[in-house]
């Protein structure tokens, strides 16, 4: 039986691109010699599949930075401000994802979110009223050429026009409709230059089809749809469908002229029973997203073969393919040197899911496959005990309460009683965690790992950084402090690290946005906390300070969405065991005089189901809950904060404030403070602090604009709800853009004080 891969991981299998691309950033290297590192990377990743024995491996999955972005380039969807920088083409690409301050001019980055269900980040298009989407590049053919000269025939594969048209945003009076005939135009363009050069495929992306979608949607898919299909070629189209199932649409997609189609059976809840009810037309290809490209564990080969032979006994021409692209998964296994064979016998990750697409189309074609080594090899991992659980931890979660889920007095009373216990000026500053990690804090942090340092002199090295950020802060002027966090590594891993039932990689790097890579850690077995993590750290930077400082935590659904998950308990089980573990550090903070503690949800939104049906009984229902959890103990003169990040907030702003903290932080800036509405309408409770500027782009606002972007915001938000921060941590930027940034925020903050 034939396989497939959506798209494989670009970064490289030691992060080769994002280190290219950072010096190229930084001048050290020029664009011919960043794009032969581009070149080297995707031949690696082709033969590797090839030799894998991949039937249908992708081309065009390679992107420097975001194939969204990368498909809004082809389609000439380029603001203005962009092209009158007069930049090199591939300078203009990157000031479109990560802004530009220069002698051209200055400009801000294009709005960044997540994509879909996943913590992987994409540029959102930005289409202007006079926007003429067009072909204009050349990549997709490119990057075919550059394959087939290896003697690798790949499919093409390119964000779908139903998906760019639901992604963009329409900044002037026109919409999505308006764009059809001119996208339509461009795709047809496409699909005849593929068939010039005779290409057999070319793969569409069209996951917002797993999306609710209304009669106006399903207009939309028609409307280009028909009219593509309608193009004279002899390319085929795969229509590639990913993060859930096609539901609403299916029925129309497989009476249409597609050539294959693709469905995720992994998280589909019901593509399985779609083809069994309204069946799978002989004369189409299904490709059959089997094996998860979101989670590292083994494919169960006797599930996954079930499907495909009750799929087969259907008369389903089937290929085995991924549920998503593999962009998700760290590189490869061949590095993790210290995870022992007791573990990684469970883990798969990017290359290995190759061997197993393999194998599993081999066993496919076999009658006895139950008789074949590579089966029983599988079929006894899944039968064996994996001794991850702990009696204790699930004896605790037994015990908790409904009680234990809310705090008392209610939020308007806390506030009053805060205020008046922290007498803190009007429109407080703070920031949201982290201070840049330099070479010298990442040095420090490599050689103790090492062993070239001893504990103590890791210990002192970290409070010399931590003093200085204190002292930073306060000449700086801030009033909420926070310590820096020089002793973590990532927001998720530090804590994975300090709790039980977590496993931890060496170099499985996994693709966050542009240049920045995340290790999401590995949730094992039952989570559990012995001993404090955070305590010392914060006890010893409020030890420094008169002002208030803030302990940092990272909460439960944040570290659950960020780390991988168990497949062999429920969600909310995993994140309710997560949150008694953070419930215990928050009071131990408490205990020893910390007064502010934020406890970050960078990821709350990940998890919610793509379906709005399914948010709260499937997700919010306990995912707000566990949160409460973890700050219900405090006292009320305890100021608790959260902070979230690059997702669409403003449907679920009630249950945001439903999580009951004292004060929030949003991202803001990239998204225009699109949020703020949606506060204002809901009558959000808790205080805000909407982010006044990008921290994932190296251009430093004005005072001036600051100010602007706050008055702004005090036209949505009461005054003495508003805070003042950026819309992130400043782990990645540099020491001077963020000095000059802060103080720009300050002054701002000072000055609407003395307009007032």
């Amino acid at each position: 039986m034939k396989t497939s891969v959506i798209g494989f991981p670009r970064i490289g299998t030691l992060r080769e691109l994002k280190f290219a691309s950072e010096k190229y950033f930084r001048n050290e290297i020029d664009e011919e010699q960043l794009k032969q590192t581009a070149a080297e990377l995707r031949k690696t990743h082709w033969n590797l599949q090839k030799s894998a024995g991949i039937d249908f491996i992708s081309s065009n999955d390679f992107s420097f930075y975001d194939i969204v972005l990368d498909t809004a380039v082809l389609l000439n969807i380029i603001p203005k401000r962009y092209k009158k920088l007069g930049l090199s083409e591939l300078d203009t690409y990157f000031s479109m994802a990560r802004g530009y301050q220069g002698e051209h001019g200055d400009v801000k980055a294009l709005a960044m979110k997540k994509w879909f269900n996943t913590n992987y980040h994409y540029i959102v298009p930005e289409v202007e009223d006079d926007t003429q989407i067009k072909l204009s590049g050349d990549k997709l053919w490119n990057e075919y050429d550059e394959a087939e000269e290896l003697g690798i025939v790949t499919k093409p594969i390119i964000t779908g026009a139903y998906t760019m048209l639901k992604l963009c945003r329409y900044t002037g009076n026109k919409s999505a409709a308006d764009y059809v005939d001119d996208i339509v135009k461009a795709y047809k363009e496409l699909l005849q230059t593929c068939g010039k050069k005779q290409i057999a495929w070319v793969q569409f992306d069209e996951p917002a089809l797993v999306l609710d979608m209304s009669d106006e949607d399903k207009k939309l898919f028609h409307e280009i749809y028909d009219e593509l299909l309608a193009c004279s070629t002899d390319t085929k189209i795969l229509l590639q469908t990913y993060f859930g199932d096609i539901r609403d649409i299916y029925g129309d997609v497989i009476k249409m002229s597609f050539a294959g189609i693709g469905i995720d059976f992994i998280e589909g809840k019901q593509s399985y029973e779609l083809v069994s009810k309204f069946g799978f037309p002989k004369d189409k290809v299904l490709f059959a997203g089997l094996v998860n490209g979101k989670n590292i564990w083994k494919n169960h080969y006797d599930k996954t073969l079930k499907i495909v032979n009750e799929l087969a006994d259907k008369g389903v021409d089937t290929v085995i393919s991924t549920s998503c692209s593999l962009i998700h998964v760290p590189y490869t296994l061949e590095n993790e040197e210290k995870l022992s064979k007791e573990y990684t016998a469970y883990f798969s990750f990017a290359k290995e899911k190759l061997v197993e697409r393999n194998e599993l189309g081999k066993l496919a074609d076999k009658k006895n496959y139950c008789d074949d080594e590579v089966y029983k090899k599988n079929h006894e991992l899944f039968n064996g005990n994996r001794n991850c659980t702990n009696a204790s931890v699930s004896e605790r979660l037994s015990k908790v309460k409904e009680d234990d889920y809310v705090r008392l007095p209610k939020r308007s009373e806390r506030q009053k009683l805060q205020k008046e216990e922290f007498k803190l000026p009007e429109f407080p500053t703070t920031t949201i965690g982290s201070f840049p990690q330099t070479k010298d804090v990442k040095a420090n942090r490599s050689a103790f790992k090492r062993g070239e340092k001893t504990e103590q002199e890791y210990i002192e090295f970290n409070k010399k950084k931590i003093a200085e950020c204190v002292s930073w802060q306060e000449e700086i002027g801030i009033d909420v402090l926070v310590h820096g966090e020089y002793e973590r590594n990532d927001m998720v891993e530090y804590f994975g690290e300090s709790l039980g039932g977590f496993l931890f990689t060496q170099k499985a790097w996994v693709q966050s946005y542009g240049t920045r890579c995340v290790k999401p850690p590995i949730i094992w077995g039952d989570v559990y906390r012995d001993k404090p993590i955070t305590v010392e750290w914060s006890v010893y930077a409020q030890s420094l300070t008169k002002k208030l400082m803030k302990g940092m935590l990272t909460g439960p659904v944040t570290i659950l969405n960020w780390s991988f998950p168990r497949e062999d308990i429920s969600i909310k089980e995993s994140i309710s065991q997560i949150a008694l573990a953070i419930r215990d550090e928050v009071l131990d903070l408490e205990a020893n005089g910390i007064k502010v503690i934020q406890i970050d949800e960078a990821a709350l939104r990940e998890k919610l189901p793509l379906r709005k049906t399914d948010w709260y009984k499937e997700y919010l229902d306990f995912a707000i809950p566990a949160f409460r959890l973890t700050h219900s103990g405090v006292k009320p003169e305890t100021q608790i904060h959260t902070h979230m990040c690059y997702s669409e907030f403003t449907d679920i702003i009630p249950a945001i404030d439903d999580m009951d903290a004292d004060v929030i932080t949003f991202e803001a800036s990239r998204s225009d403070l699109q949020i703020l509405d949606s506060l204002r309408e809901n009558n959000f409770e808790t205080e805000a602090g909407p982010g006044v500027y990008d921290i994932h782009s190296p251009r430093v606002p004005s005072v001036e604009e600051i100010t602007n972007v706050l008055k702004l915001m005090l036209t949505k938000i009461e005054r003495d709800k508003l805070w003042v921060n950026p819309d992130c941590g400043l782990k990645t930027r540099g020491m001077k853009e963020s000095d000059a940034s802060l103080r720009n925020m300050v002054l701002a903050a000072k000055r609407l004080r003395e307009e007032a």
